[in-house]
């Protein structure tokens, strides 16, 4: 081979190889794309399959504490299934526990703090609730017996989740739960504002069904808090 075949040969390779900033670039979009992806992936489960959420207050002490951080199951209820007595469920307040005003959106504050609160990192909506179902559409609930008990249809429940000390119920109530609503409680009863407190309100404290985000169904954090998020006892059916 003559020198002017070796020169040709040796800008035919060069020319082969992508320049230096040129591959940076192709890493790079390789990268994003992968990351997109991954962000994808995690976005479209928040939305349709398992949303973590933030616990803020202690109205579910002992069963959930303040900073723990929950796994909340949006299938569970998706096809077909009805909440049951004693499920923990996450649920959107607005028009039954937080008026009718919706929070309000658009800023970029506002998408930050929804971004957190879809990671698990902040709490969630203002409108966001985490209480325990203790009766379902059709049931009769009041309280209380002659033990200080809950009644659902006249057979007492056995709350075993309550938080030491607390009573069933300091105020006595009874209520008709309408079809296709739900009565729900924290199990820490002395600190929480329940649907007790919205006794007097449109909807008699009850929740709507349809307004229910999920059933909580782990702990994912801290580490000494993992494991599932226990059902309660439930009382029998309709009287």
């Amino acid at each position: 081979m003559d020198t002017q075949e070796q020169q040709n040969a040796s800008e035919r390779d060069r020319s082969s190889v992508p320049p230096e900033g040129q591959k940076r670039w192709s890493r790079s979009v390789r990268l994003c794309l992968w990351g997109g992806g991954v962000l994808g992936a995690l976005l479209l489960t928040n939305v349709f399959v398992m949303q973590p959420f933030l616990i803020p207050s202690s109205s579910m002490d002992p069963t959930l504490r303040v900073g723990d951080r929950i796994l909340v199951n949006k299938l569970a209820y998706r096809f077909g299934g009805l909440p049951e007595r004693g499920d923990v469920i996450v649920f959107d307040g607005t028009g039954s526990f937080a008026g009718d005003e919706e929070t309000g959106s658009g800023s970029v504050a506002s998408a930050l703090r929804e971004a957190g609160a879809a990671a698990g990192l902040v709490p969630s909506a203002e409108s966001d609730y985490v209480k325990r179902v203790v009766g379902v559409g059709g049931d009769l609930v009041s309280c209380c017996d002659k033990r200080g008990r809950i009644e659902v249809n006249g057979r007492p429940v056995n709350e075993p989740y309550l938080h030491p000390g607390d009573a069933p119920s300091a105020v006595p109530f009874e209520t008709r739960v309408p079809e296709g609503r739900l009565w729900v409680m924290g199990d820490h009863r002395a600190r929480s504002s329940d649907s007790r407190d919205h006794l007097g309100e449109p909807g008699g404290g009850t929740v709507p069904v349809e307004r229910v985000i999920g059933r909580a169904e782990w702990i994912g954090w801290p580490p000494s808090r993992l494991g599932s998020v226990a059902a309660g006892a439930a009382p029998g059916g309709h009287d």
